[in-house]
């Protein structure tokens, strides 16, 4: 179709048709509310992928390195930071990577922070035995880790495979500001989402010859300026009573002047009273308990 060609008669009633349905697929909860002294949850959430992204994409050996940096230094170096400031979080952790840095996830599950699926190899495969095979060796790498269950998600995988092997929430969406339940295709197998925004992702903000796009497409700002962006972002949300879930990569946030940059918007919000930290599956128990999904089949 030329730019010239006017669009089909049912064209725009197709586009009304799909905004409904998948508005009718995304249930808010009515009448949320944090436990008591809360005002609002802040999630800091992890995508430790190294390089294995990087692989999948066939980049040059510099952004393997990159990935490999994460693994290495970053990872370790950030959640230092987290340790010391007494705030927990979620690592979406593919399992591969049980294999490639099995120290650094059992420094992490010994001082209290948690593990969540991100794939096997960062790729969800659309033949449904391998899918299934994948979710399930990554579930039991990181539960043999953490010693207990995965009950979270950062993928695309299939949810009634999901909840099938006991995952209860994913974080893979951009479709809300809060908490929120989603449906699949077919109007069912219901699942809790943490969502995140791309304005909350450090890739966006410190990347370059990132995922094989153009220099002019790339940006590595100053962390001064990220830091005003984000501590805006959680002011808007603090003031309402809301939500943000900050999505880091350890080889990108990793480096020295991030760490110290995400430390100190940590610090300036812990100035204002009923700000929670929790971790994912911490924050998905306490919705799937006190606001459980109860109007769809399960």
């Amino acid at each position: 179709m030329t730019p010239d060609t006017p669009p089909a008669p049912d064209a725009f009633q197709s586009l009304v048709d799909t905004a409904r349905f998948q508005r009718s697929r995304r249930i808010p909860i009515a009448d949320f509310a944090y436990p008591e002294g809360v005002k609002i949850a802040v999630n800091f959430t992890l995508d430790f992928d190294a390089m294995l992204l990087r692989r999948l994409l066939n980049e040059p050996w510099g952004q393997k390195a990159k990935g490999e940096f994460g693994g290495r230094v970053g990872v370790w170096r950030i959640m230092e930071m987290f340790d010391a400031e007494d705030v927990k979080v979620t690592l979406f952790t593919p399992g591969r990577i049980c294999e490639l840095y099995p120290e650094a996830l059992a420094d992490v599950v010994k001082n209290g922070h948690e593990l969540a699926d991100h794939m096997w190899e960062h790729e969800v495969y659309p033949d449904p035995e391998i899918e299934e095979a994948h979710l399930s060796r990554t579930l039991a790498a990181l539960s043999a880790v953490q010693g207990k269950p995965v009950t979270g998600t950062r993928s695309s995988h299939t949810p009634a495979l999901l909840k099938s092997k006991g995952v209860v929430y994913n974080s893979f969406t951009s479709a809300h500001d809060m908490p929120f339940y989603e449906l699949d295709k077919m109007g069912e197998n219901p699942i809790l989402q943490l969502p995140f925004h791309y304005a909350l992702d450090d890739a966006m903000y410190f990347s370059f010859g990132w995922l094989d796009t153009p220099n002019d497409a790339q940006r590595v700002m100053d962390v001064d300026e990220v830091f005003e962006i984000w501590w805006a972002a959680f002011l808007q949300q603090y003031k309402q009573g809301g939500y943000v879930n900050f999505l880091l990569h350890p080889f990108v946030s990793g480096h020295a002047m991030r760490v110290d940059m995400i430390q100190r918007l940590i610090q300036r919000m812990k100035t204002l009273p009923g700000v929670w930290f929790p971790t994912c599956d911490t924050l998905a128990q306490h919705i799937l308990t006190t606001y459980p999904l109860t109007s769809v089949s399960e």
